[in-house]
């Protein structure tokens, strides 16, 4: 995790402090459990919690004991034994290290999970108030690059509304698929514990109990979750794209807002650069690099091996910290940023009305033109207007193919701009509800 992109609330779920906090809860209930059903004295049970519900564990201790035993998790045992004492011989009975690093993983998943949850909501807030501000705002569209026929930067932002509702949905689904907890003993048969202690930590833990388990919880399940994040993060990117390219200098139809004493370069004082967007571009890229190593995990040897594990202490942190920063990032720039109605009529009406050229086309074939002669003469008439020779309509009204079946109002009722937006409240409709 690197501090510049990081949110102190997705990074605390990372913290040493915090994971050995979950090893120990998921530890303490596992011992509720078998203290109930009789496997180990009930007093025993109390005790580990007396003891360690509200102990600050010693991470530099652990780190000391792990560099001997060369593994974590009796390190962290050792380091318990030594608050809770002699009861600490009734804790991880019948358990593999699995049961408590693949149940602690999805704990700091699915916590995950709802604060990207959250921020996915501040987006979509922040894209819902804009699109409403500027449904009706006109501006061009374009394909390749290039104008195309007219849209609203309304209807723009309702794109990327419509889209990151999918992402919500998505993440949901994927907090939900690796919400699972796995106590079920060394090669995940149950026979050194009953899945009764299985049913009880999960339930503490906010999990469900996973279905069948090896020594490790299924890795396609996390494979999932972090593709979902890929996803996300491609959603985060296109939006980003499309500003970056708002906000180039022949087109500045938006722009990130710019804010008093910020500067856009060491060299030229007159520059204001999509720096926020170009940022999220380079993040969404990292997030989704953590995708395949994620699916790689999915291949483990027989009941288990660990060449998920190492991946995973990276992808774990740095996936969720980093789309958790980027998504919250995009929610300010898309919160502040600032829009230039002018400039988009201007850019709309740089060709000489070619943005029309479809209707001059199928208004030729319904006065009885066939579709290509009809394509011919609109073409005809508008390769000129593209060299920035003469008037679109100009040209038209003079062509004497076009007259035989367009008079003089056919052609100019064609380039009524709000022709194009006569279905932008069923497509609000669409995306927003009735709101």
């Amino acid at each position: 995790m690197i501090p510049r992109y990081t949110r102190p609330e997705m990074a605390s779920i990372w913290e040493p402090q915090t994971r050995f906090k979950i090893w120990f809860e998921i530890e303490a209930h596992a011992a509720d459990a078998q203290a109930e059903i009789g496997v180990i004295p009930k007093e025993a049970a109390k005790t580990i919690w007396a003891k360690a519900r509200d102990a600050t564990f010693d991470v530099a201790r652990i780190d000391e004991i792990e560099r001997e035993t060369k593994h974590d998790v009796i390190a962290f045992l050792t380091h318990l034994a030594e608050i809770v004492g002699p009861e600490a011989r009734f804790v991880h009975q019948g358990m593999t290290s699995s049961d408590v690093l693949d149940t602690c993983l999805n704990v700091q998943l699915t916590r995950a999970a709802d604060l990207l949850i959250s921020d996915v909501d501040k987006v979509l807030a922040a894209l819902k108030k804009r699109a409403f501000e500027h449904k009706t705002t006109p501006t061009i569209g374009r394909s390749h690059g290039i104008h195309a026929e007219p849209v609203t930067f309304g209807l723009k932002l309702a794109y990327a509304y419509a889209e990151f509702s999918r992402a919500r949905e998505r993440l949901v689904a994927a907090r939900k698929e690796v919400a699972t907890c796995a106590i079920s003993g060394a090669v995940g048969t149950f026979a050194q514990i009953d899945p009764r202690v299985e049913e009880h930590v999960a339930k503490a833990m906010g999990l469900v109990p996973e279905p069948i388990s090896t020594q490790v919880i299924p890795r396609d399940r996390h494979a999932m979750y972090f593709a979902t994040l890929g996803v996300i993060a491609s959603s985060v990117e296109r939006l980003s794209i499309e500003i970056r390219h708002l906000q180039r200098t022949e087109v500045l139809e938006a722009e990130e807002f710019f804010s008093e004493g910020q500067k856009g370069s060491s060299a030229m004082p007159h520059k204001r650069n999509p720096v926020l967007s170009e940022n999220l571009t380079g993040l969404s890229r990292m997030v989704r690099a953590y995708a395949m190593p994620a699916m790689e995990n999915v291949a483990l040897w027989h009941e288990r091996d660990i060449s998920h594990s190492s991946a995973e202490r990276m992808i774990g942190p740095d996936a969720t910290v980093t789309l958790d920063f980027a998504l919250m990032r995009l929610a300010g720039l898309i919160e502040k940023l600032l829009i230039y109605p002018a400039n988009m009529q201007k850019n709309l009406d740089r060709l000489g009305g070619l943005v029309h050229s479809q209707r001059l086309l199928i208004a030729l074939t319904q006065k009885g033109a066939s579709r290509e002669d009809a394509y011919k003469y609109v073409q005809r008439n508008a390769m000129p207007v593209w060299r920035g020779e003469g008037d679109f309509q100009t040209l038209l009204k003079k062509d004497p193919d076009v007259k035989k079946h367009l008079t003089d109002a056919d052609i100019e009722e064609q380039f009524d701009l709000g022709y194009h937006f006569k279905h932008v409240d069923t497509i609000f409709k669409r995306v927003f509800g009735e709101s």
